[in-house]
């Protein structure tokens, strides 16, 4: 049986979505907190980017996976109340802190809730109009399987839209970010979430995760056009934007 990569370790490939969800049972009950310290708030500035760039209208139909705890479908149904949106991860605990805080938070007025691997989701062919992947792709067991399923469940001229961590484009970037990834966040875990190792894998997955011309060629391979990326953050993070 063939191994991937599971951060710098190298695991036979039925064990990942096992592993990956250990991650994020242990990373749930601090998700969000640990978000905001690890990009000094900056994740919600870039999600907003997402949506923007999306294109939705009054009544798309609108699928984020590996949703988490729902910071996208927050911001679709504060722009767009009308919307529909489906929120879908393999992680249940992920899921019940996103189901919390919508009522919470006050936006789970067309919010829908499932349980689902990207790689095989539960909607019929052409339903939605738009499918985000925030910070979730890196985690897929096979990103091209992840790729092929969503564009079967986007409509016709309906657009992927993913943010990741990417590569920086400076040298002199890469390394003052090498220094804060490896040296300094998983100790940011380890003191706030009492949780070094999953915080040690989430940054070593970064590193593993094709740069951005690499994930451009994956997601055209995989039958999208007019794919196109932004840099943000000098390349830390990346957009990539692509068509059905």
């Amino acid at each position: 049986m063939s191994k991937i990569n599971f951060g710098f370790e190298k695991i036979h490939q039925d064990e990942k979505e096992n592993r990956v969800a250990g991650v994020f049972d242990s990373v749930a009950k601090n998700y969000d907190l640990m978000n905001d310290l690890m990009s000094f708030g900056m994740h919600r500035l870039w999600k907003e980017v997402l949506v923007e760039i999306a294109e939705l209208n009054k009544d798309s139909y609108v699928l984020d996976v590996a949703s988490g705890t729902c910071d996208i479908p927050k911001i679709v149904l504060r722009e767009f109340p009308n919307n529909k949106v489906y929120a879908t991860d393999i992680n249940h605990n992920m899921l019940e802190v996103g189901y919390k805080r919508s009522i919470d938070e006050n936006f789970f007025k067309n919010l829908y809730f499932g349980a689902a691997s990207g790689e095989k989701l539960p909607f019929k062919d052409n339903t939605f109009d738009a499918i985000f992947v925030g910070f979730g792709i890196r985690n897929f067991t096979n990103i091209k399987v992840g790729l092929e399923e969503m564009r079967r469940c986007l409509k016709d001229n309906g657009n992927l839209i993913i943010l990741e961590f990417s590569n920086p484009q400076s040298g002199i970037f890469q390394n003052i970010y090498d220094w804060y990834s490896f040296r300094i966040l998983p100790k940011i875990g380890k003191l706030v979430a009492n949780d070094e190792n999953s915080y040690k894998y989430l940054v070593e997955s970064i590193r593993m995760h094709p740069n951005q011309e690499k994930l451009k060629s994956m997601i055209i391979d995989s039958g999208y056009n007019k794919c196109k990326f932004f840099n943000l953050l000098n390349g830390v993070v990346a957009i990539h934007k692509a068509v059905k």
